[in-house]
């Protein structure tokens, strides 16, 4: 294969996702700012329940709730389920219950069969709350004291079911610098957002597990997480499900009205992002072509120009080009979404640790060895439901 034939494919596959990407910075942005007024105790204030499920979380769970109840603007109730906790979740909980009514502990039922332990869960808070719109997040979730009154003016703005988004990512180690910022790049580089919002088809839906809005009637409409039940990736799946039954979901940009540290450490990163890569990328069909375009877009043309003496300038220009197309979207991602800059500098490097995690992932399914997270052993899925 000559040169100028690498060069222009390296070009193409780093323009596509940067051409994207940069649409959907009209269409990904954030809730408006609330209004002083829409803060005040006289003024009629959005019923929103607060629902965190919460298995052995004692060094989140405080933080998690006294964010939640700073909320401003908003008639709240914040429910936490214990999921058989074997730490002290439930009595720091409990204690912020004893000094705050708003606050509800309650205890999960037993885990039953063909259900992944977070689904169950929030099926369970779904049924506990008692207000009309529904706010699953995660015990690792700092919603801002705007944040809930804002996403509600966005669900309103859009007239949506289901409203997620991707909070601020927080990052320690070095894996989850090379790692978790790219949940911002696939998002965006390869989800064309104004399709999604022109259609209902599920082939168009996408959220963040972190952080979920929804309205109650269409959450009971679509069955709520029964239908989602053996998933282990909701931020694609819960969507889908909402867009199967005819509903509509949306996306804003969620980094300044919530933040999530998501992992901490290389062990815990690697676990997480595989126990459910065989529900997005990891599939047997799609991740071949996965691979093929990432390692054409975002790796070859470093590697065309790491080996500059064998190519004539025309390849090199080509390549040059396709290398400043692909850190576009990190670069951005540094402003935008305060991303850290050593992830986007090895950008390259992470979409390869990216892509040996979804095969270790999908081999791993192939062999029938069930993913571990928080003491629970579950199957993979294969194709999200819908």
């Amino acid at each position: 294969m000559t040169g100028w034939v690498l060069g222009a494919l390296a070009l193409v596959f780093a323009a596509l996702p940067a051409f994207v990407f940069l649409r959907n910075l009209r269409v990904y942005t954030p809730p408006a700012k609330a209004p002083p007024a829409s803060r005040g105790l006289n003024e009629e204030r959005p019923a929103v329940a607060i629902l965190i499920p919460a298995r052995n979380e004692e060094g989140s769970i405080a933080a998690a709730v006294e964010a939640a109840l700073a909320s401003e603007g908003v008639d709240l109730e914040v429910v936490v389920l214990d999921d058989h906790s074997d730490d002290r979740t439930a009595e720091i909980v409990r204690a912020i219950a004893a000094r705050d009514p708003r606050v509800r502990l309650e205890t999960a039922p037993p885990l039953p069969a063909g259900w992944c332990g977070k689904q169950h869960a929030c099926a369970v808070l779904a049924r506990l709350a008692t207000k009309p719109l529904l706010l699953f997040q995660d015990a690792d979730v700092r919603l801002a004291p705007d944040g809930v009154v804002r996403l509600v003016g966005r669900m309103d703005e859009l007239k949506t079911d289901l409203l997620s988004g991707v909070p601020y990512q927080e990052t320690g180690t070095l894996f989850e610098i090379l790692l978790i910022p790219l949940i911002h790049w696939i998002l965006l580089g390869f989800l064309p957002m104004d399709r999604m919002r022109a259609s209902r088809h599920p082939a168009f839906a996408a959220g963040c597990g972190q952080l979920f809005l929804a309205r109650r009637d269409a959450y009971e409409k679509m069955g709520g997480h029964a239908t989602i039940k053996a998933s282990l990736h909701d931020g694609i799946t819960l969507p889908r499900a909402f867009r199967a039954a005819g509903l509509h979901t949306d996306l804003c940009d969620a980094s300044d009205v919530a933040r999530c540290r998501m992992y901490r450490g290389a062990a815990e990163v690697w676990r997480g992002l595989a126990k459910n890569a065989t529900e997005g990328l990891a599939r047997p069909v799609l991740l071949p072509i996965v691979t093929l375009l990432f390692l054409l877009g975002q790796v070859l043309p470093l590697v065309l120009l790491a080996t500059a003496w064998l190519w004539d300038w025309p390849t090199l220009a080509l390549a040059g080009m396709a290398t400043a197309l692909l850190y576009l979207p990190r670069l951005i991602g540094i402003a935008r979404f305060r991303q850290p800059v050593l992830g986007a500098v090895l950008h390259p490097a992470g979409v390869v640790l990216l892509l040996v995690v979804q095969w270790y992932a999908l081999g791993r399914a192939a062999l029938g060895r069930p993913a571990a997270w928080k003491g629970r052993r579950y199957q993979s899925v294969h194709e999200p439901p819908t």
